[in-house]
């Protein structure tokens, strides 16, 4: 090998202090983005629900082919593109599909009315282009684990990265804020499929500032490694393999990978409690506003205040658990909040309706210990593979997530098939809250136990 282009090679590889930070503030604007199209639908479906005449089965029954469409959309994301494309491709296309998404949920909210089931399924297949934008939360996890790590390994750094993590995952309660805030403004103006066409200028920004992203110095390694092995040059790529913990190409598909060797336990264990806890966030947190309008009798517009006020404490919530796991582990830290969430959520339920103030309270600490521990999980995710597994384990344990949702989608939608819009308001309140408690708080109480089976991982390791 000419030694000029060994040198050359190596140094694209090599990312700064400063490549990092700005790499930060990207994923979290991607991350705020994405979220602002996936939960809009979500929140909008008691308004969409009403003008479509749906009734509360038929509205969590479309939800559920919603929610079985983004699952799909999610899981392709990581073997296709994420580990064969790279990270900086994954990050870019993944909201631009979400803001396609937005987009084309306005054109087919005028459509359904128009071509009754026809337009029915064309609302469910553009909804489904939303799991690209559910997918950003573990491409970012994958792509800054590997920038900290390589970065931390110069400098000696990393007792903070869950932190610093924490600040980009909190664009979830950033994205739900605005998407709340957007509709008590634009809704009024012109009507539910207004609120999405916020959520199409986004892919501009993106594509600008995806153009500067550098790529993750693993995935960078990792090609060259291969491109090296497969023209001879054993010992260059050995030692390359060596520095980034690259392992030995197997011919094994990365899916394959996921669940073997020591990259098994925690495949297993994580996408079940990933499984369960998103039973949890269907019902407390897409199915939010369904929850607090029918089951706790609450009017839409204070739903979305509570949605506001809520989602500003989980920001809190991503910053503390993000803290909490630099120092306790991150596996404890998310179980242990899981655990709280459920207590809370209960609380909220059992609550008398019209207790306005312990709703808002209960809810908030729910969601605070609900989605706080995320921006643990998902950094915990990316630390417990390999480079190798790594983004397409994450984005499998992330589709699980969805398969959850699908699965208390079609929980809820048998559990309230009884009701018709005609029914005692008492009736709906009192089946909507034994829906919540029976399939919201205790798949969180599940997802916190099955936490404790899973490996721990020393928070700062290097990968």
């Amino acid at each position: 090998m000419n030694p000029n282009d060994h040198r050359a090679a190596l140094a694209d590889i090599q990312v700064t202090a400063q490549d990092v930070k700005f790499s930060t503030i990207v994923c979290f604007l991607a991350w705020t983005f994405a979220v602002y199209d996936f939960v809009l639908f979500a929140n909008l479906l008691p308004v969409i629900a009403q003008d479509l005449g749906w009734t509360a089965a038929q509205t969590t029954g479309i939800n559920t082919w919603v929610t079985i469409g983004t699952a799909l959309v999610a899981f392709f994301v990581g073997p296709l593109v994420v580990d064969r494309m790279g990270r900086k491709s994954g990050i870019v296309i993944a909201v631009t599909g979400a803001a396609l998404a937005s987009g084309l949920t306005f054109v087919a909210g005028w459509m359904v009315g128009a071509l009754g089931v026809l337009g029915l399924v064309l609302l469910i297949l553009i909804r489904s282009l939303a799991g690209l934008g559910y997918a950003e939360q573990s491409i970012n996890a994958t792509y800054l684990n590997e920038m900290f790590s390589h970065v931390d390994r110069k400098n000696g750094g990393g007792a903070s990265r869950g932190f610093i993590y924490s600040l980009v995952q909190s664009g979830w309660p950033v994205g739900s804020v605005i998407a709340a805030a957007s509709i008590a403004i634009l809704q009024p103006l012109g009507g539910w499929e207004l609120c999405f066409i916020v959520g199409v200028f986004p892919a501009f920004i993106m594509m600008a500032l995806g153009k500067k992203l550098k790529e993750s110095p693993q995935f960078r390694a990792r090609q060259l490694v291969t491109q090296w092995r497969s023209q001879g040059h054993t010992a260059e790529a050995e030692q390359l393999a060596r520095e980034y913990h690259i392992g030995e190409e197997t011919g094994v598909s990365p899916l394959k990978a996921a669940f073997s060797g020591e990259s098994l336990r925690p495949t297993l264990t994580l996408s079940a409690a990933m499984l369960m806890n998103w039973l949890g966030i269907l019902a407390f947190a897409f199915q939010g506003t369904l929850v607090l309008t029918s089951g706790k009798q609450v009017n839409f517009n204070d739903a979305l205040t509570i949605l506001i006020i809520s989602n500003a404490t989980g920001f809190l919530g991503y910053l503390f658990h993000g803290w909490l796991g630099d120092r306790i582990g991150r596996r404890n830290t998310i179980a242990l909040g899981w655990f709280l969430a459920a207590f809370a959520f209960a609380g909220m339920l059992w609550a008398p309706n019209g207790s306005y103030g312990l709703v808002v309270a209960l809810y908030s600490v729910g969601l605070f210990f609900l989605i706080g521990p995320y921006s643990a999980l998902l950094f915990f995710n990316a630390e417990s593979f390999p480079v190798e597994t790594r983004a397409t384990a994450g984005s499998f344990i992330n589709a699980l997530g969805q398969v959850g949702a699908i699965l208390g989608g079609v929980l809820f939608t048998i559990h309230l098939s009884g009701l018709t819009q005609e029914s005692a308001a008492e009736l709906i309140s009192s089946t909507w809250i034994n829906a919540a408690l029976i399939w919201g708080t205790v798949p969180i109480l599940l997802s916190a136990a099955l936490m404790l089976l899973a490996r721990d991982v020393r928070p700062g390791r290097q990968s």
